[in-house]
């Protein structure tokens, strides 16, 4: 009888002292799966916020280090632009004044005003100073040339970056350019170089350029 009641005792105590490891082992295996879950979670979340914003193709912004000098705020903005036709939202950007004399010279205003969905190659001031002066005056003094110039930097559709990868376009002046790159560097017939890409007009997609492209 008394051998029985020990081995009772001996049972009850093994099990008091198992019991607390068990639970122990319990609770730290479930706070073990939380803790994952919710890193599972935190990683996800994550992964839909960290979207790559240096990337101009996937946030289809503007790009290129000449964006910088784009003014804040106000019609020369990015946003002011993008609610102005696009010889008018040019006419607000101090770095394509030069074109704007150009266009005007050559009675195109109304004309890429009211193009619908057209890409523009704009060459900056800096572009158009690469040409000798004489050169210069005597292009703005003859408006068939002048007309032929502006309007191979004109393509009758929007144009992507993705497109611009190893594209072949046909302008208005019915000649072609070409262009190439990737990323946030593109070029234009090997000669131009894209320093502000993807401005968005009412009617057109804007390429900043630092060369005056010139028709064969």
């Amino acid at each position: 009888m008394n051998t029985l009641r020990i081995r009772r005792t001996a049972v009850a105590v093994a099990a008091t002292a198992v019991l607390p490891f068990a639970l122990t082992a319990c609770s730290d295996s479930d706070s073990g799966s939380g803790t994952g879950a919710a890193a599972s979670s935190e990683a996800a979340d994550q992964a839909k916020t960290e979207t790559p914003s240096g990337d101009p193709m996937a946030m289809d912004k503007p790009f290129g280090p000449a964006c910088a000098s784009v003014p804040k705020g106000g019609a020369g903005s990015f946003d002011g632009m993008a609610q102005d036709p696009v010889a008018t939202a040019a006419s607000n950007n101090p770095a394509l004044s030069t074109l704007v004399t150009a266009v005007k010279q050559a009675g195109l205003v109304d004309t890429l005003n009211n193009a619908k969905d057209i890409t523009v190659f704009a060459p900056t001031n800096d572009a158009f100073a690469k040409i000798p002066k004489a050169d210069l005056d005597k292009v703005l003094a003859d408006k068939d040339m002048l007309t032929k110039i502006l309007t191979y930097h004109v393509v009758g559709q929007k144009l992507t970056p993705k497109q611009l990868e190893n594209g072949s376009f046909e302008t208005l002046q019915k000649g072609v350019i070409t262009t190439k790159g990737s990323g946030e560097d593109y070029t234009v017939n090997d000669t131009a170089k894209v320093v502000c890409g993807n401005v968005k007009t009412s009617n057109a997609n804007v390429y900043i350029i630092d060369t005056v492209l010139m028709p064969k």
